[in-house]
């Protein structure tokens, strides 16, 4: 029998023949390069001595602070405080890991063994590494002048806030912590880059694992001031996962770039687990306070929240992304009329921060679901009715933010999950566990799941009444280039920049349904090169694009190829164009039942343009653009629909503790999602799966730690620890429905992160439900064994 992949991928990747960035040999007499990196969290650079590494025989160039500094812009920032940020340190380190030198050699041995030759003379300073901490007078200062370690501080208001608040029956508080993690993705960062002298000036080629945001390619191209035309970019097809991490990587790219000009020749740069564990990028770690005005029957009114992002040493673009990224639906998955909002950026002494799949949503609803459990505890309501009292009902649902929830069924998702999942069943083991003396838990999670990033709520961490007019950002364009060859095959050619999740796959059988074909007449090509990819700064496969807004275009490109396939087939059938149906590889007549080929049709165009129709069009390489008219740029007013679409995740958990040895286990995970119109049942059921995972090595396993003096606690596997298949043997309890987006073409929502935005959080919740008993007290991740132990212990020192 033949196998035949469930994806396009699939085959290459489980043959061995996958096309990632360390295999790949694009240029000629490649050097490569190791990075000497800062073993101090905060320390004054007096000195850098070179010589010794630049006299070892093999090595070809070192850079350091001094060419750096002299040859590099710090990047543009999305806020005005004066808190620079190179792609290594110049004359301060701020954290452990942060690039200091380069070291180029004939391999990775010599580069290694020079690196350890570069002497610098660091001055150790006093550092901060806790967020809450960072924020008090008198603290430690990373960045001098800007006499603060707060890079972006905002307020907004929307509706009468304080008035509820006032009259309410019940204020419920809560102060939350979400940890940074990352997402440890197979392959680390990778970059080859090449510098170029030419007559027109400078130019700069590089491949990396990178997935975007693109916002970062002009970005890197300016640091290095190279005109972006001359800035040219190749995305592998396969980049070994990265769940937003390696939108982190430019920086790198920078780097090498330099050392390749120093060189002269082109430089290549793999970075190993240690460098990735210890100063790529996570996830920003945040401390949040949540208020609700609570009416006695348990509506929640009115909401306060007030959040503080630790970013790192710098605030590193896109940052602050994720304080914003969930704007549109802070209110979450409730009809909530009123809302305030503090939201700031804190700079402490650990590697900078980025996006990590669920970005700002896993650390939203961290705080608001483990509030909506503090609202049920006050008003004495079961934590499901709760919810099922404050949920949206009516679509569209225009947020108090300005976010626009286009479709669903909140109340029809939650009855399946509840149902389903067996929410009686799962009380009921309770009840028996804690008769036997064991600790058994039950946790909710509602959450509104964003797809289809509108980058202009970047704005908002500019006041309005600084924004330049006419320079306003906003947009989810996405842009996809079809074309039809002499053969009748036809090629589309993305800009998503695929970390794994099969674009290839779906945009193949998009195009395919679209002109009728055989998805073994259309072809997918993923390889990103800016050079000929049509692409926008809003790129990338990040904030679950691809299905709302790339599958869009898609349609877009290969609608407008049919248009032309049907002018070609009325010369053959000699009947008007209009009327012409493609169906099963065909172009046919309705009236007549007569049809031709496709590629037939497709020929005419190619051999005999001559006798096209008057007016008809010739183009059989197009492309098509799918440019939402809902993503406009922030208002006047603060409010922004921040994304597209709005998909919905009810996630239950059940949780067992045993009594002895305090071992947290998943007994069940039940999860319903609405992604609007499903593409593909087996890449969606793949999704929930994985970020399933990710949300539950984010809930008991993942944490990057640091110690009071700013070392890295957890750079090593042996310390950071992530789930394998033995912790995913929990019973699992899947379903969906579907309320089809009107704002898509083919109705569909994102749904690549869902699960790790919900998993987290209703994890804590039943968590907190087990320990109830105890007086235990749930506010931070993750939790497993020895946190419950210290929990239970009532010492919280640790943290």
């Amino acid at each position: 029998m033949t196998w035949t992949p469930a994806r396009d991928e699939d085959a290459a990747l489980v043959s061995g023949a996958g096309r990632f960035v360390d295999d790949l040999d694009p240029l000629p007499g490649t050097l490569v390069a190791a990075i000497v990196r800062s073993p101090h969290p905060h320390a004054r650079i007096r000195g850098v001595d070179l010589t010794r590494a630049r006299a070892h025989p093999g090595v070809a160039a070192v850079i350091g602070p001094e060419e750096i500094g002299a040859a590099v812009r710090p990047f543009p920032l999305s806020t005005s405080t004066p808190m620079p940020y190179l792609p290594s340190a110049v004359d301060t380190a701020r954290y452990v890991g942060e690039p200091v030198a380069v070291v180029v050699a004939g391999d990775r041995y010599v580069a290694e063994d020079a690196a350890e030759l570069v002497e610098v003379d660091y001055e150790p300073l006093d550092v901060v590494v806790d967020t809450r901490a960072a924020l008090e007078p008198g603290a430690v200062l990373l960045h001098p002048e800007a006499g603060t370690n707060v890079a972006t501080d905002r307020t907004f208001s929307f509706g009468a806030v304080d008035d509820v608040f006032a009259r309410a029956d019940h204020v419920v508080h809560g102060e939350y912590t979400f940890p940074r993690y990352s997402s440890v993705p197979m392959e680390c960062y990778g970059v080859v880059a090449q510098w170029r002298e030419e007559s027109e000036g400078p130019a700069v080629e590089c491949w990396a694992n990178f997935h975007g945001p693109f916002t970062m390619v002009p970005v890197a191209a300016g640091s290095l001031g190279v005109p972006v035309s001359r800035f040219r970019l190749h995305v592998p097809a396969d980049i070994g996962g990265s769940f937003g991490i390696k939108s982190g990587i430019y920086p790198y790219v920078v780097l090498m770039a330099l050392a390749s000009k120093h060189a002269g020749r082109p430089v290549r740069w793999t970075e190993d687990r240690s460098e990735h564990l210890l100063a790529s990028s996570s996830g920003a770690g945040r401390a949040m306070a949540f208020s609700a005005a609570v009416s006695r029957d348990g509506a929640v009114e009115a909401l306060r929240v007030d959040l503080v992002d630790d970013v790192g040493a710098y605030l590193r673009p896109p940052e602050p992304s994720t304080l914003y990224r969930c704007f549109g639906n802070i209110t979450g998955a409730y009809d909530v009329p009123a809302v305030a909002i503090r939201a700031r950026a804190a700079v402490t002494n650990r590697a900078p921060t980025g996006l990590n799949r669920g970005f700002g949503g896993q650390q939203l609803y961290f705080g608001l679901e483990r509030l909506m459990d503090a609202v049920a505890a006050r008003t004495g309501l079961d934590v499901a009715e709760v919810r099922r009292r404050n949920l949206v009902r009516a679509f569209p649902h225009r947020t108090p933010t300005g976010g626009l929830y286009d479709s669903g069924d909140y109340p029809a998702a939650l009855d399946l999950l509840l149902a389903k999942g067996g929410y009686d069943e799962l009380r009921a083991r309770q009840e028996s566990a804690r008769a036997e003396g064991a600790y058994y838990g039950v946790g909710l999670a509602l959450v509104v799941d964003p797809s289809g990033t509108n980058i202009g709520y970047v704005g908002l961490a500019t006041p309005a009444s600084e924004r330049k007019p006419g320079r306003d950002k906003s947009g989810s364009t996405e842009i996809v280039r079809a074309s039809v060859d002499l053969q009748g095959v036809v090629t589309v050619l993305l800009g998503s920049v695929p970390q794994g999740q099969g674009h290839a796959t779906v945009a193949r059988r998009v195009a395919a349904r679209r002109l009728g074909l055989p998805v073994e007449q259309v072809r997918a090509v993923v390889d990103m090169d800016t050079a000929s990819t049509p692409w926008t700064v809003t790129s990338g496969s990040y904030s679950s694009r691809f299905a709302p807004l790339v599958t869009s275009a898609v349609v877009a490109a290969v609608d407008r190829l049919a248009e032309t396939v049907r002018a070609g087939a009325s010369v053959l059938l000699g009947v008007d164009p209009a009327g012409l149906e493609l169906a099963d590889g065909s172009v046919r007549d309705p009236s007549s039942g007569a049809s031709c080929l496709f590629r037939h049709a497709a020929g005419v165009v190619h051999w005999d343009p001559g006798s096209l129709p008057a007016g008809a069009p010739a183009r059989l390489a197009t492309e098509g653009e799918f440019v939402p008219p809902e993503a406009v740029a922030a208002t006047a007013e603060d409010r922004i629909n921040s994304s597209l679409c709005y998909g919905f995740v009810a996630e239950m958990v059940g949780v067992r503790i045993d009594p002895d040895t305090l071992l947290v286990t998943l007994d069940r995970v039940a999860t319903v999602h609405d992604a609007g119109t499903v593409l593909d049942p087996v890449l969606i059921e793949g999704q929930v799966l994985g970020a399933l995972v990710h949300g539950l090595g984010g809930a008991a396993y993942e944490e990057f730690r640091y110690s009071p003096a700013g070392q890295p606690t957890s750079a090593t596997f042996l310390d950071y620890l992530c789930p394998t298949s033995a912790e995913t043997a929990f019973e699992l309890v899947s379903d969906h429905i579907s309320s089809p987006s009107p704002l898509t073409p083919l109705g569909a929502k994102g749904c690549g992160e869902g699960s790790s935005m919900s998993l987290p959080v209703a994890y804590a919740n039943a968590v907190a439900d087990a320990l109830a008993p105890a007086g235990v007290t749930i506010d931070s991740l993750p939790l497993h064994g020895e946190v419950v132990h210290q929990l239970l212990r009532g010492d919280v020192s640790w943290r």
